[in-house]
């Protein structure tokens, strides 16, 4: 029985890692069926193949994106660009928690402790997964902010128009903020106005350098102005927020990697006693399970407090 386990464990963990290839690779498939929501009727050249193949995950999709909770699903996945329908994630959790609770039972002397463990650990893996994506996309594309201006105000100088100069963004910067206009070039050419497509531009990242360009565009359309030194002004600015930044994350990096590793060793040392002499942590459960609760609510809230307040030291804002 433990052996059919193991086997089953690694066949879903192979299937798990099939499917993540395979979706990050259909990135055009990805980009028209997000743009899909912008049109009217269903497709009506599907062939029955795909029909069969995806009707699991767009009944799954349909009925959850109704949902505040599936809009925000869509949401961060778009933010994280991780190629997976609200479906296809809402599946990838039941699989990180079936795999990742075997795993740890398997590992944890077969306690149904370890079990639970295994299902809360399998449960927050791909949300933590998309939210650091969330957050090294949301640098990256802040980074390339300025560079973006000056290439518009270029292009706008040498008599571009607005359009014209989105264009050659999502053709001459790298990823993500090429991906980004392009996407507002394709949603401006299939009939979207540019204020709206510019506000899903913001929806998808949520960037305060962002917002700042977004708004002075918005206002030049509509009570004019030249928007090559308006935007100029705003890139100077950018630049030097950008670098202020960095000057600040550099200097505050030692206080964060503390507050992280202080909070995350009691967790790790538990976890390694727990796999070595599991009797030794059940051993507070001899004072009562209303002790034993209090007493771990009270560390989990002094670590959770000492994070806190170690983040807020070197939360500085510009």
């Amino acid at each position: 029985m433990t052996t059919i386990i193991i086997i089953g464990g690694i066949l879903l963990i192979i299937l798990l890692v099939i499917g993540v290839i395979v979706s990050s690779n259909s990135e055009g498939a990805i980009v028209e069926q997000r743009l899909d929501q912008y049109f009217e009727g269903d497709k009506q050249d599907a062939t029955d193949s795909q029909v069969q193949r995806q009707v699991l995950t767009e009944w799954v999709s349909r009925r959850v994106e109704k949902t505040s909770f599936g809009d925000r699903i869509a949401r961060n996945l778009a933010r994280a660009d991780v190629k997976f329908k609200v479906g296809e994630y809402i599946g990838l959790i039941v699989i990180s928690i079936v795999v990742g609770g075997f795993l740890i039972w398997l590992i944890g002397n077969r306690h149904p402790v370890s079990f639970l463990l295994g299902t809360v650990l399998g449960a927050f893996a791909p949300s933590f997964y998309v939210r650091r994506q969330q957050k090294m996309r949301l640098q990256k594309f802040n980074d390339q902010l300025s560079d973006m201006l000056n290439l518009t105000v270029n292009g706008l100088r040498a008599g571009y128009s607005t359009m014209q100069a989105m264009e050659s963004i999502s053709k001459e910067l790298p990823s993500p903020i090429s991906d980004e206009f392009r996407r507002v070039v394709q949603e401006m050419q299939i009939g979207i106005t540019m204020e709206t497509a510019l506000e899903n531009l913001l929806r998808r990242i949520p960037s305060e350098d962002l917002d700042f360009v977004v708004t002075a565009i918005n206002v030049q359309r509509e009570v004019g102005g030249n928007l090559s030194e308006i935007l100029d002004s705003i890139s100077f600015t950018i630049r030097e927020r950008v670098r202020i930044k960095g000057e600040i994350r550099v200097m505050t990096s030692q206080v964060r990697t503390s507050g992280t590793v202080l909070s995350l060793v009691p967790f790790f040392l538990t976890l390694v006693l727990w796999f070595l002499n599991p009797e030794y942590l059940l051993s507070i459960t001899d004072a009562g399970a209303l002790c034993a609760g209090g007493v771990i609510c009270a560390i989990i809230g002094l670590i959770g407090s000492g994070y806190a307040v170690m983040m807020k030291i070197a939360d500085i804002e510009v």
